[in-house]
Formats: C-alpha cells, sequence, structure tokens
C-alpha cells in the first residue's frame, strides 16, 4: 500500500509548490497528473508557469476526466504521482455531468482506488468553502462538492496539510 497525501488551501496559498517538494523527495521518475486544460490565454498563462517551475524531472500526463484510468495505468511506473487539482477535477466532472450524485460516485471510486495503488499520490484540492454562500445554484452545487471531496479524500490520506499564505501546516500524519 502507497502513502496517500492530501493538500488543501485557498486559492495561491501555496499548496501546488508544496505537492511538489513532498514528490520530489521520494526521487525520479516523477509523475504530474493535470487535470486542467488551456482554455483561453491566462489558464494557458498558468499550466506554463506550473510547467517551468516543475522542470525536466517530470512526466505530465493531462487528463481531465478519468482519474482513476490514468492512476492505474501508470502504477507502478512513477516513483511519485502529483494529481493538480481535485477541484478542477470536479468541475470537469459536473460541467460534463450536470449530476452531483455522480461526481460523488467518481470521487468515491477514486477513494477506494487510491489505498490499492504501489505509487504514493499527492492530491491537491482547493479549498472554497470559508467564503461567502454563493449566489447561483451552480457555483453552490460545486462548493458543496468540492467540500464533501475533500472530506473524503482527506479521511482516506495518511497525511493531510493545509496551506495559508504559503505557510504549511500538517493536520494528519
Amino acid at each position: 500500500m502507497a502513502k496517500l497525501t492530501f493538500i488543501t488551501g485557498g486559492a495561491r496559498s501555496g499548496k501546488s509548490r508544496l505537492a511538489e517538494s513532498l514528490s520530489v523527495a521520494y526521487g525520479e521518475p516523477l509523475g504530474y497528473l493535470a487535470t486542467g486544460h488551456a482554455g483561453d490565454g491566462e489558464m494557458a498563462e498558468r499550466i506554463a508557469r506550473h510547467q517551468a517551475r516543475r522542470g525536466a524531472q517530470w512526466q505530465t500526463m493531462e487528463e481531465p476526466l478519468d482519474l482513476t484510468g490514468v492512476l492505474t495505468g501508470h502504477d507502478g511506473y512513477f516513483r511519485a504521482v502529483l494529481v493538480d487539482c481535485v477541484t478542477l477535477w470536479l468541475t470537469n466532472l459536473l460541467l460534463t455531468h450536470d449530476d452531483p450524485a455522480r461526481v460523488m460516485d467518481e470521487v468515491r471510486s477514486l477513494a477506494a482506488l487510491l489505498p490499492t495503488l504501489q505509487t504514493p499520490v499527492i492530491l491537491v484540492s482547493s479549498e472554497v468553502g470559508m467564503g461567502i454562500v454563493p449566489e447561483n445554484r451552480l457555483a453552490r452545487t460545486f462548493r458543496d462538492l468540492a467540500g464533501e471531496a475533500n472530506e473524503l479524500l482527506a479521511a482516506a490520506a495518511d497525511e493531510v496539510y493545509v496551506t495559508f499564505s504559503g505557510l504549511p501546516l500538517k493536520l494528519k500524519g
């Protein structure tokens, strides 16, 4: 059974940098499972910044929906896999299926798969529930899904961190 690490925090809080440093400690080769895609120029710029910071030691796999399939298909190949990020994956699933119950089924499948993998996995997920209540149904649905998913994945994790202003706080493990 491989180690599962879950990292959460707000936007630009240092989650990805922490996840990258924890991953590098496992040695190479390293897998980076990206759930976002460059739908516009700003997102393309974000992706390019992340790739430049990581460097050549990482093999990037882009998959917006089928995390369990990619993780299963690459199990045992990498020394560690970093998934960045769970909340973009949830967005992709919700916009594709428009069915919160189906999205949570995918989260439960992921949570059940993770302890069976040989490869350590580091999950990054944004904390979106600490702000105001959104004014529209889709945003409220997403906020609730992200909270439920984070809770389920944190419960399955061996280690859990939250980051604030670039500072990590270990909550579990």
